[in-house]
């Protein structure tokens, strides 16, 4: 999630250089390039079932494709502040999610959890944001319709965690990685092919290509690889779910310590407030058995 954090902030004079699903087709495109290897079965996975590919096409559609879509939009049509507010709700949204589809129990702490990034993430939306001459400053052309897009991504992202702690119990972590990513380059694909049919690739600086490379590997590898890794370790999808705070937050750091933003009191607290929520998720309970050394 810090990875997707920093991406998402990054990728920001990506979306200024080319159309949005231009964008995403080109993402899933260079990503399908560098892991045609992990598309392989291994000897030991068990065929795929149509259940379990009806869930990866769902963990493509729902966390990869629509998530990007509606988040980049939804930005563009309302405030930084508002989405912020409306991102907070991805922990408790994913536990009310492993809760109804898991069937797993959402103890005290999670809850306590979940209340702690939530605040957090508030006060962070909170939290002054200075305005610039560009669009990126402007007024906003349509809130309501942005703060709906947002809340859609943030439902996208919240199933893209649930299902995809259902889909480790099935497949390697790699294999879904690779999966979800060629779903994702189909369903962009005749919106992408349209839109590069017009657009003017040459006249792309070299450095806009590299940042491009870079958000397609953290976007639709690194990130995905560690996610559903961390899942198949056994995190239930609840308590995963509380991790997803680090997106809004290393999102907001890469503001700070790259594009150059203030960081003012009211942020600082929102930050402790949500590595609070992360430690009271993960720190192990009181005669939990710990696992043997092997020598």
């Amino acid at each position: 999630m810090t990875l997707v954090g920093c991406y998402v902030a990054l990728s920001k004079p990506l979306a200024a250089t080319f159309p949005v699903l231009l964008l995403a087709w080109l993402r899933f495109g260079i990503a399908a390039l560098a892991m045609p290897h992990w598309l392989r079965k291994p000897p030991d996975e068990p065929p795929m079932t149509a259940r379990t590919r009806f869930l990866v096409f769902l963990e493509s559609f729902l966390g990869n494709f629509l998530f990007s879509i509606f988040m980049l939009f939804g930005v563009r049509m309302t405030s930084a502040v508002s989405a912020g507010v409306i991102m907070a709700a991805i922990p408790a949204v994913v536990a009310i999610g492993s809760w109804l589809f898991l069937r797993e129990r959402v103890g005290t702490r999670v809850v306590l959890a979940i209340g702690c990034a939530a605040a957090g993430i508030g006060l962070l939306a909170l939290a002054p944001h200075p305005t610039h001459a560009s669009g990126a400053g402007a007024a906003p052309a349509l809130p309501w319709l942005g703060n709906l897009l947002v809340f859609c991504a943030v439902v996208c992202e919240a199933a893209y965690a649930v299902i995809g702690k259902s889909l480790t119990g099935r497949l390697g972590p790699r294999r879904i990685s690779a999966l979800i990513n060629l779903w994702g380059f189909v369903l962009s694909l005749p919106f992408g092919v349209v839109l590069a049919w017009h657009f003017d690739f040459a006249a792309v600086p070299l450095a806009m290509w590299a940042l491009l490379v870079v958000y397609a590997l953290a976007a639709s590898i690194w990130t995905v690889w560690l996610w559903m890794t961390g899942l198949k370790g056994g995190v239930p999808a609840s308590q995963a779910g509380v991790f997803t705070v680090m997106l809004p937050v290393s999102a907001a750091l890469v503001g700070v310590f790259v594009l150059g933003e203030s960081l003012s009191w009211l942020q600082s607290m929102a930050f402790a407030a949500a590595l609070a929520g992360v430690v009271l998720a993960t720190w192990p309970a009181r005669g939990t058995p710990q696992p043997r050394r092997t020598e």
